[in-house]
């Protein structure tokens, strides 16, 4: 509960007003949209995570859907780079990846965990790549989504492009662009990261480490040499200001939130281009 003094100046956040503002700022009725969101920002929400989730299916309607990048919380990325005993434990007794009960990366926030365990929401089954979707194209959207290479081809990145879908930051920062993992995926450049990781997934009733591959898509490293580029800045955030500047992506408020709204093909291509020019081809 907010302090006595923030109630004092603060005006409520509601259903209708995010509905409003989404409106305003151009989310599509009927579309499929993947949102990203830093509670925070928008404000002191009647209802919390759960209205937001409302107010963007509203928006949507019937026959929308709505999609959140889930994880894993126990993700194995920095396996390699645990102490032992940490590993032996983990690898002794971590219970294993299930796609729809493992708890989304608390990183991504609020908003993902309650779109995963909304009724009727679709989760697909792609380790810590996992997306969450509700509405209409939710099935197709997490379905089949491969092992290796998880946000490449046959993704649901790239069935959000498919769709001719969004991707709205709603109060989140531009690093937070996961399609542009997407954009990553679809250069082939000898100067691209690969990275390879172990996952444990239940096969019957045996617990089995898997081998997956994918480039690398952590903060630490990256996919490319994006420090030779834009310095100690994320390159998520400089290509996502880029597009903004040319006309790919809407701005407005929603809430109290500075948010951005991009169409997903074309910032694809804006980042494929971007990435091009600067890593190869």
């Amino acid at each position: 509960m907010p302090s006595a003094e923030v109630m004092r100046n603060t005006r409520p956040v509601t259903r209708s007003g995010l509905v409003r503002n989404l409106r305003a700022l151009g989310v599509r009725p009927g579309g499929v949209l993947m949102v990203h969101t830093r509670m925070s920002a928008i404000g002191w929400v009647v209802g919390g995570a759960e209205t937001v989730v409302t107010a963007l299916l509203d928006v949507l309607g019937p026959a929308g859907t709505l999609m959140a990048y889930v994880g894993w919380n126990d993700s194995t990325g920095g396996l390699a780079r645990w102490p032992p005993e940490w590993r032996e434990a983990y690898r002794a007794e971590c219970p294993p990846f299930d796609p729809e009960f493992s708890e989304t990366d608390r990183q991504m926030g609020r908003v993902p965990e309650r779109i995963r365990t909304w009724p009727g929401a679709r989760v697909s089954g792609s380790h810590f790549r996992r997306m969450a979707a509700i509405g209409s194209a939710a099935r197709w959207l997490t379905e089949d989504q491969p092992w290796d290479h998880g946000f490449g081809l046959g993704s649901p990145l790239a069935k959000l492009v498919d769709a001719d879908g969004q991707v709205l930051l709603l109060g989140a920062p531009l690093d937070r662009l996961t399609i542009l993992h997407h954009a990553e995926s679809l250069l082939d450049s000898p100067e691209k990261r690969l990275a390879r990781h172990v996952i444990p997934v239940r096969v019957g009733g045996e617990v089995v480490w898997r081998d997956v591959s994918d480039h690398d898509t952590s903060t630490a490293i990256g996919a490319f040499p994006y420090e030779r580029v834009v310095g100690d800045r994320d390159a998520f955030a400089v290509i996502g200001q880029l597009a903004l500047d040319t006309g790919c992506g809407v701005s407005g408020m929603v809430g109290k939130a500075d948010s951005h709204l991009f169409p997903a093909g074309p910032l694809v291509r804006f980042g494929v281009e971007w990435l091009s020019k600067e890593f190869g081809s």
